[in-house]
């Protein structure tokens, strides 16, 4: 057993796990943050996507203890105040999910590519970059259509805060 410490969407947060548990494992059963998925347990996926100390991650690949003293953000720790986080509103206003079983995965995702590329996203670099990431029900176009949205809007919006 190890001991692990983490600070989960802005909470510190500890448990006892077995050396073998997957952060993925720890969030939904020790933290009962069940926003985050497990879809194939192999990392082909994406579902299970978080951002580790500000890093798009897949969570069924890191173990709980690699991720002791990390800050960890999950689905759930994206919106502010109530408010939808932009990109988890352009998936809504854009129509990016069906099921949405893969859509946690996909925004964490999109969240880390637009913080990289900012505003410089195209459609060729989104599709590209979400190739770790499967959606079996939407054919990718409203989450393409989705993701340079919600660039756009960040971008506009870091320029206004700049002005």
């Amino acid at each position: 057993m190890s001991k692990v410490e983490m600070t989960v969407n802005g909470r510190a947060v500890s448990g006892e796990v077995e050396d073998r548990t997957l952060l993925v494992q720890f969030l939904r059963e020790n933290l009962n943050l069940t926003g985050t998925h497990v879809g194939c347990d192999t990392s082909q996926c994406g579902a299970c996507v978080v951002h580790v100390d500000g890093k798009a991650v897949k969570s069924c690949t890191m173990l709980a203890a690699q991720a002791s003293g990390s800050t960890v953000t999950t689905i759930e720790g994206l919106a502010s105040g109530g408010e939808l986080h932009p990109v988890q509103a352009a998936f809504k206003e854009h129509h990016g999910l069906q099921c949405g079983f893969c859509t946690p995965g996909m925004i964490m995702a999109a969240t880390d590519m637009i913080e990289r590329h900012g505003g410089k996203l195209d459609e060729k670099t989104v599709r590209a970059e979400l190739e770790g990431n499967i959606c079996r029900c939407t054919g990718y176009h409203n989450i393409v259509k989705a993701i340079l949205a919600a660039a756009e809007e960040m971008s506009g919006v870091a320029k206004v805060a700049a002005e």
